[in-house]
């Protein structure tokens, strides 16, 4: 049940925001696809920051930071490789949303991961305030979600799919990380999130491109350069829940 609360309801609640993202003008649209790649940027970083605190906790004769970056660096690249199979405009958004859920489920399993273990420790406290920042966090992210999708009308299961994709892996987390935590396996589970982030920024950035290109306007307008610094200070406020 933790991880439900975690991960997929706070999620849904994010997603819960399409309807008024629909409403949205090209300046909106384009300032909230840039607000998504500001929230993805942050959760890059933080998630390749906690893979290499947690792999420098693993015994060294696992290669260290080396790894990490190894093993992001190939599912940023399997990504790419299974991305560039998609054709079509709709298509394509929907098939962004699916895997800016997938990055996000990855690094929620870490979430789940590090909520799971503090518990079994007996650091209750420090468990109940991982819980309530990473629902917080959780929250922003479903909206990064419903972003690409903004535009389009997925059927009501795309919606559980994409909640169930970013959110139920906190549940996976949560579990592993209250009965058997391994540091190198957190360490791998996230570099492969933060890989699977990367390919999305990827994608999200060419989304605002493409749609800058077909109106004839600049790629950084004010409303995208706006968004991007809103999506990494949302991400930065969130984030000082989990470390207060």
């Amino acid at each position: 049940m933790l991880g439900l609360y975690v991960g997929f309801i706070p999620v849904g609640l994010g997603l819960m925001w399409h309807p008024f993202l629909r409403r949205l003008g090209r300046t909106g649209m384009q300032a909230v696809l840039a607000l998504t790649v500001g929230l993805l940027v942050f959760l890059l970083f933080d998630t390749v920051a906690e893979a290499l605190e947690l792999i420098a906790a693993a015994a060294s004769v696992y290669g260290g930071a080396p790894l990490v970056f190894l093993v992001a660096l190939l599912a940023f690249l399997g990504l790419i490789a299974i991305g560039s199979r998609r054709k079509g405009a709709a298509e394509s958004r929907l098939g962004v949303a699916y895997r800016v859920a997938l990055g996000i489920g990855l690094h929620n399993l870490g979430e789940g991961l590090a909520i799971g273990a503090a518990f079994a420790l007996g650091e209750a406290a420090l468990g109940t305030f991982l819980v309530i920042g990473f629902t917080l966090h959780n929250i922003t992210e479903g909206i990064g979600i419903a972003a690409p999708i903004a535009r389009e009308r997925p059927r009501l299961r795309h919606f559980v799919a994409l909640a169930a994709l970013a959110g139920l892996p906190a549940v996976l987390g949560v579990w592993i990380g209250g009965f058997i935590y391994s540091s190198l396996a957190a360490a791998i589970f996230l570099a492969l999130g933060a890989g699977a982030i990367a390919q999305v920024i990827y994608e999200v950035g060419r989304l605002i491109a493409r749609q800058s290109a077909e109106e004839g306007a600049p790629l950084l307008s004010p409303a995208t350069f706006g968004g991007l610094v809103a999506g990494i200070i949302i991400m930065y406020a969130t984030a000082l829940m989990v470390t207060a």
